[in-house]
């Protein structure tokens, strides 16, 4: 199993930047495929980004692409969501997940191993 904790979550203005970062712990990190995803009040949780076992693949969501960038590093154990050109439809608390199914899935039930979640907040 692995076990997810993010960080860096908190309040920014609208077209600011923000790094979230997600510490895994457990074996085999490389074994996992990773995504962020986000849930907005009153609404689904929602595919974010993905990002591959050694991170030489990657998968957006429209709605962040171009402004968005997933990245690892497996031997510091961490993901990472570099956001920017943030606006208010980027508030959501956002999480990190893992599965060992190689294929990216956009459908939150088909990820096992979640973080318990990071506040993002945008002002405008």
């Amino acid at each position: 199993q692995v076990q997810l904790v993010e960080s860096g979550g908190g309040l920014v203005q609208a077209g600011g930047s923000l790094r979230l970062s997600c510490a895994a712990s457990g074996r085999t990190f490389t074994s996992y495929t990773l995504a962020w995803f986000r849930q907005a009040p009153g609404k689904e949780r929602e595919f974010v980004a993905g990002i591959d076992g050694i991170g030489g693949r990657t998968l957006y969501a429209d709605s962040v692409k171009g402004r968005f960038t997933i990245s690892r590093d497996n031997a510091k154990n961490t993901l990472w969501l570099q956001m920017s050109a943030l606006n208010d439809e980027d508030t959501a608390v956002y999480y990190c997940a893992a599965s060992m199914i190689s294929q990216f899935q956009r459908a939150y039930s088909m990820w096992p191993y979640w973080g318990q979640g990071t506040q993002v907040t945008v002002s405008s």
